[in-house]
């Protein structure tokens, strides 16, 4: 509290100077009176007592008025910090759904829909309102294979539908058995049959 006695010293002398300059201007006009002067620096030390004491009941106020303010500074960047995370989990769910939307549409033209979203830029297709421009989109992913024509999908060869294969394993052999592919065996089918045919 030394910068308060301080003030209150400043406050005290001030009114002091000032009745010494008033009293050295009508010194010149009027002869010194005693009582007089002694009045107007007891009425000027009464002044910065009021003074001194209103300063010592206004700190406090002025130190929990200070107190407040801070407090409001910390509530609006909490505030601040949770619009902020706000604002960022509704980017990031809009770029999710943009992506899918990306995705759905590519998926009939592209070879992998995934590769469709890794060039474009997501943002473009939010409007203001929050809405996804799919015509924008379907737009892009047009002007995207025009540019890139090895992310589509291959053209098949021939469209007509190709007749099934054959598959050896079915039917039967010259003999109406069926052949095992285990030498043994046919070693032993082989020799079962020559002495059958005795």
């Amino acid at each position: 509290m030394p910068e308060n006695e301080e003030t209150a010293e400043q406050v005290e002398s001030a009114p002091q100077e000032t009745a010494a300059a008033q009293e050295a201007a009508t010194s010149e006009e009027e002869p010194f009176d005693r009582e007089r002067a002694e009045e107007k620096i007891r009425k000027a030390n009464s002044e910065a007592k009021n003074l001194r004491e209103r300063l010592k009941e206004l700190e406090p106020l002025a130190r929990k008025a200070q107190e407040l303010e801070d407090a409001q500074k910390s509530e609006q960047e909490r505030l601040t910090e949770q619009l902020s995370q706000a604002q960022e989990r509704i980017r990031t769910v809009q770029q999710r759904a943009v992506r899918a939307e990306v995705r759905a549409l590519a998926a009939a033209e592209f070879a992998d829909p995934d590769d469709a979203h890794a060039f474009l830029s997501l943002d473009e297709f939010v409007g203001d309102d929050g809405d996804i421009d799919t015509d924008g989109i379907r737009k892009e992913l047009g002007e995207l294979l025009k540019r890139k024509p090895h992310l589509a999908k291959p053209a098949p060869a021939d469209p007509s539908p190709r007749p099934p294969r054959p598959d050896r394993s079915q039917g039967s052999s010259g003999n109406g058995n069926r052949s095992s592919s285990d030498p043994g065996q046919i070693f032993a089918g082989i020799m079962d049959q020559a002495l059958k045919g005795r």
